[in-house]
């Protein structure tokens, strides 16, 4: 108790002190204001959740080191793509807020809805799965009920993140990165220190690679892809980057540091499989192997949990709040503070029921996996609407159409497309290839073209009409684009 009231004391005390919003812009975006490290420290607490406690340690027992490896490099492709894809649209649209937005300037009413919907679910689900994460660390390490942590870390962090919004969760994640550093270090000295003591492991296939490595390894990188690219939190801090330059190295900062914590983290879940450590039921490696060290160890790894939950947490609650006031400006900054509350409530009370953290996030990243490409393809002039529309569906239909095929029956495809037995890259492939497919061949039978640069004198700031500078940018984008198409 006296440890969750400290740190979340500190986290509420560093957010608040960034200071209370003056605009809805500033709510969202906090438009060209962050420098390379700031964004890089960002991209790496809002991207390691408690989730690295859980999900990448169960890979790492059941896929060995091919899928180990295979985590760490998702959660690092996607800030590659990211930056190129980010760097592009802050060009066709400068005062731009997310992807969605460009969903609904490029492809109109529906594409953007479906979008929409499914980029807020994904987040509302991420968000989820980190309350998760608070209640099980707490229900296994002491004996507060697990509902306290929830609605604590919920409550502290919606608090800051309402008054201080965009700017607010960048300041804590700063202060997290730095904590988390060192808390991993001291924590993965322990838990490996104890391991090394062994004679040797007991299951030695585990370091080779396999088939079946190599398959969730690639599962998790199309999965995560897909994800990120979905995340608002990212996207808003595309538009935060001071320059492309800042976007830039604060993606290399943020990968550098994303895989080597990510690889530990799933090498900690294989070495415990491989030396026989009890992981549980359902697996739990990281907690598994806590269960004889001393008392000081676990109030480290419970602050590096809080930390963990309340990086990620804040970037889900203001990317929520900020999706639902750029496509309804008209809810102002109290409406998108009081947005934050119940985009935290909701997730909060889903978080109560326990469900399996990496179910929760497999069932998004399919549907993200489905919708991705054709979104993408909208920076190819000749893609259309009905065009992309037809693309995600058709994702969706492959990968339910495998799982009836592998399956035999409807029943069967439902549990393999919402990963009832585990990873299967399978349902990944058939949604990214057929959503591919199918855009690109009704775009081509379309035969029009799109001029993007138009998209620009498109976009209003949240707080009332664009102005000079705004306009200015959309025209020399006009102008470079109509010579490049020339």
């Amino acid at each position: 108790m006296a440890i969750l009231i400290i740190v979340l004391a500190v986290f509420a005390w560093v957010g608040l002190g960034i200071g209370r919003d003056r605009s809805l812009e500033e709510f969202a975006v906090a438009r060209n204001s962050q420098n390379g490290l700031g964004l890089g420290l960002s991209f790496f607490a809002s991207g390691v959740g408690a989730w690295i406690l859980f999900a990448a340690p169960e890979v790492g027992a059941t896929t060995g080191i091919a899928g180990v490896v295979g985590y760490a490099v998702a959660v690092t492709v996607p800030l590659i793509g990211l930056v190129l894809v980010g760097k592009r649209l802050r060009k066709l649209i400068p005062d731009g807020h997310n992807l969605v937005e460009f969903v609904r300037l490029r492809y109109g009413t529906t594409m953007h809805i479906y979008a929409l919907a499914i980029s807020m679910m994904y987040m509302l689900i991420a968000l989820s799965a980190e309350l998760t994460a608070i209640g099980a660390v707490l229900g296994r390490m002491s004996d507060l009920d697990p509902r306290l942590g929830i609605i604590a870390v919920a409550l502290i962090t919606a608090l800051y993140t309402a008054y201080g919004g965009l700017r607010a969760s960048i300041h804590t994640d700063r202060w997290q990165s730095w904590m988390l550093f060192g808390l991993l270090v001291v924590v993965g000295a322990v838990l490996f220190g104890g391991l090394s003591r062994n004679t040797g492991p007991l299951d030695p296939a585990l370091f080779a690679v396999d088939l079946h490595g190599i398959e969730a390894a690639l599962t998790l990188v199309v999965a995560v892809t897909g994800t990120t690219l979905f995340h608002n939190g990212y996207w808003q801090r595309v538009w935060a980057a001071r320059d492309a330059r800042a976007l830039g190295r604060g993606a290399l900062i943020g990968a550098v540091t994303r895989f080597p914590v990510v690889f530990a983290a799933g090498l900690v879940g294989l070495l415990a499989a491989a030396y026989g450590v009890a992981l549980g039921t359902p697996a739990v490696p990281f907690f598994a192997l806590l269960e004889l060290q001393p008392v000081w160890v676990l109030a480290a790894v419970l602050v590096l949990t809080l930390a963990l939950v309340a990086s990620t947490v804040d970037t889900l609650q203001n990317g929520l709040a900020a999706m639902a006031v750029t496509h309804v400006p008209r809810l102002r900054l109290s409406g998108a503070r009081i947005a934050t509350i119940v985009f935290t409530a909701i997730p909060a009370l889903v978080a109560f029921q326990g469900f399996s953290v990496l179910r929760l996030f497999l069932i998004a990243d399919l549907l993200c996996a489905a919708t991705i490409i054709p979104i993408l393809l909208g920076l190819w002039r000749r893609s259309t609407s009905n065009a992309a529309i037809g693309g995600s569906i058709a994702g969706l239909v492959a990968a339910l159409g495998y799982g009836w095929f592998a399956g035999g029956s409807l029943p069967a495809a439902l549990a393999i497309a919402t990963f009832a037995q585990g990873l299967s890259l399978a349902p990944f492939l058939a949604a990214s290839v057929a959503s591919a497919a199918v855009t690109l061949v009704v775009s081509a039978a379309a035969g029009r073209s799109t001029d993007l640069s138009e998209l620009g004198s498109q976009t209003r700031s949240l707080d009332g009409p664009a102005g000079p500078r705004a306009e200015s940018d959309a025209m020399r984008e006009t102008s470079t684009e109509g010579e490049n198409a020339r």
